[in-house]
């Protein structure tokens, strides 16, 4: 791993963010009060060849990897442009298909998924299971023509935009009887899938809802890898989801230091700009360290992953996680309280941050179920739970 990007990447950095920019944060903001979608910012990106580019390149993607994508991420974010599905469709969705994928289902559905035509959603969270992936119940059961899946999941991002979405389920192992994860890839038009809005109090064009799924038939094709390795083929898809929603909350605090940064520069009570005083400036300085720390571990996390180190990987991603959604919320918070008054109006575009930040504590793990890893994995504590 190099502490120097690569000519290629600092490129890959500046055209994303200049296409970022050309939409911005108010452009974003009206999207998503007014009930809209960010589907012209998506399709465009597609189209340049950014939502793919970790995806193999005979399937229309860039042949990069997680690296590449989280600089997508970061840099849309920091514009003001944060899209949470790119965490989910190219990132755990194209990531699980591209490695372990037959070559049909690769050929059907990477190169939407890379030039954004397609959106695939993922489904894990379920009602009685929250972060207890163990106590998942949707169950698929074997057919005469494939599988019979029932069950149900919520808070899953994006299923109104989506043409299919990836389920974990769980299917019985002949020899034991008991239940193992298993993947699979469900039409969101199929009969028995029904889902339906959850209205959440947030600011964001991405919709959140609850999956139901009464005996869908799905046929044998539509399971993903292997029955007997579903386990660590879940786990490969996370290890992306966490970095990408580590640069989803680092672009998030970027784009909030940003505009507090500005801020404070021009403003003027006394005789000096309000950023020459130590109870503003230092915030924002620690901000700025607590951001590039959460990065390097979100890159950290990337270059393993992307040299097949999954093992490492998972304990970068978290800790790139933890750090990341920490500073997201410390950075929104400072950046209202540095704009005072302002930093509660829609004008300066701000104090909407704020619950989006929030949620970067909570999902797609909570910083709770990261320090039981951590503590568990990395310092070989005795498992609390």
């Amino acid at each position: 791993m190099s502490f120097v990007e690569s000519e290629e990447r600092r490129e890959l950095r500046k055209v994303v963010s200049d296409l970022g920019k050309k939409y911005g944060y108010e452009w974003f903001n009206r999207q998503a009060r007014s009930g809209g979608h960010t589907t012209e910012l998506w399709l465009e990106a597609g189209k340049l060849g950014y939502l793919g580019v970790n995806l193999p390149e005979q399937y229309g993607g860039g042949g990069g990897g997680m690296a590449d994508l989280s600089i997508v991420g970061e840099e849309l974010g920091a514009a003001g442009c944060p899209l949470l599905m790119l965490v989910v469709s190219p990132s755990i969705c194209g990531t699980v298909i591209s490695r372990f994928g037959t070559d049909e289902q690769k050929q059907t559905w990477l190169p939407g998924l890379a030039d954004g035509t397609t959106i695939m959603a993922f489904a894990i969270t379920e009602p009685d299971a929250g972060s207890n992936s163990h106590q998942i119940t949707t169950t698929a059961r074997r057919t005469d023509d494939g599988w019979s899946l029932t069950g149900r999941k919520v808070f899953i991002s994006g299923l109104d935009v989506a043409k299919a979405v990836l389920v974990v389920g769980r299917t019985e192992d002949a020899k034991t009887g008991k239940l193992k994860p298993a993947l699979f890839i469900v039409p969101t038009d199929a009969p028995g899938v029904e889902f339906k809005q959850i209205e959440m109090d947030l600011i964001s064009p991405d919709k959140q809802y609850a999956l139901f799924l009464d005996d869908v038939q799905l046929p044998r094709e539509a399971l993903v890898g292997s029955e007997d390795a579903a386990l660590m083929q879940l786990f490969a898809g996370l290890n992306p989801e966490r970095i990408m929603a580590s640069a989803f909350a680092i672009g998030i605090a970027r784009h909030a230091l940003d505009k507090a940064t500005a801020y404070v520069k021009e403003r003027q009570v006394w005789k000096t700009p309000i950023g020459a005083h130590q109870g503003l400036a230092h915030p924002l300085a620690q901000i700025k360290i607590e951001l590039e720390l959460a990065r390097l571990m979100m890159q950290k996390a990337a270059a393993l992953y992307d040299a097949g180190d999954d093992m490492g990987a998972g304990e970068a991603a978290n800790m790139a996680k933890y750090a990341a959604g920490e500073v997201a919320v410390r950075a929104t918070d400072q950046a209202v309280q540095s704009l005072g008054g302002n930093g509660m109006t829609m004008e300066y575009g701000v104090a909407s941050l704020v619950s989006a930040a929030r949620a970067t504590r909570i999902a797609p793990v909570s910083r709770e179920m990261i320090l039981n890893f951590v503590a568990q994995h990395s310092l070989g504590l005795p498992k609390s739970y």
